[in-house]
């Protein structure tokens, strides 16, 4: 897996980051977010990538600690502008329990589908871990790629790659990452949740991309920005209806330490 990502490093940012759609979907996680970090100080994200969403939560004055098992993506994070109250490191998922953090963390936090590399017993004792490096009461806040995406469906029914069509539905998908294959584990919100009810207790879910598209449609919607705009106001006029998260591209959910 992380050789799969130092390739996939160098263009992470044109290809997702810097794009209309995922401009569009990164401004719907943040939405949520914001609602649910009151009384944080400090923040440690797994799978951060090129460093984007370390640079907003460093921006509101929370200390972060941002890290990711790519070297090639820590290096790039790094090589940008960024604020004293954010610092990058390269750390595996799975050995978070090794790590000796100074301070417990108020808030933990992945975006985008890093979590979709683990899987499900993978997945478990990540969670289990998490509870040991969260402060009482901290929150963790994941955004997971679900089973059944309509988007996925429509897209590739359409294309007549029907097998493609369903493929976040198998035990384990291959996703390719700039020509490498990589094993990916598809997990709706009910999947999480009783994943987790042991030691977290749920507070919301929300879909992330039910009707804005999933980025490999950029090269479609590049030209048609004002049919994005217009998926991005039906979007947010659904940005509550949590019953919508496994349906769309991504979901956010939220969960609380008991």
């Amino acid at each position: 897996m992380k050789a799969s990502f130092d390739i996939a490093a160098k263009n992470y940012d044109q290809s997702f980051t810097y794009t209309a759609i995922g401009k569009l979907q990164r401004n719907l996680v943040y939405n949520t977010l914001s609602k649910h970090l009151k009384d944080i100080q400090n923040i440690l994200e797994i799978n951060c990538g090129t460093g984007e969403d370390a640079f907003w939560l460093s921006q509101q004055n929370f200390k972060v600690l941002a890290t990711d098992i790519s070297e090639e993506m820590v290096a790039i994070a790094k090589a940008k502008n960024h604020s004293d109250h954010l610092t990058f490191e390269i750390l595996d998922i799975n050995a978070i329990a090794k790590k000796k953090f100074e301070t417990p963390f108020d808030f933990l936090f992945s975006n985008f589908g890093g979590l979709n590399c683990l899987t499900k017993i993978e997945l478990e004792k990540f969670f289990i871990n998490a509870n040991e490096v969260l402060s009482k009461k901290g929150k963790l806040a994941v955004v997971i790629m679900p089973k059944n995406t309509l988007w996925e469906r429509l897209y590739f029914i359409f294309k007549g790659k029907f097998q493609t069509a369903y493929r976040r539905t198998k035990k384990v998908a291959v996703a390719n990452v700039d020509g490498i294959n990589v094993p990916t584990y598809y997990y709706n919100p009910k999947d999480i949740v009783n994943l987790t009810y042991t030691n977290f207790e749920f507070i919301a879910s929300k879909p992330v991309g039910f009707f804005v598209p999933p980025s490999y449609l950029e090269p479609f919607f590049k030209n048609k920005k004002g049919l994005l705009r217009f998926l991005n106001y039906l979007e947010n006029k659904i940005k509550n209806w949590s019953f919508l998260s496994k349906y769309a591209d991504h979901y956010i959910l939220i969960l609380q330490k008991r």
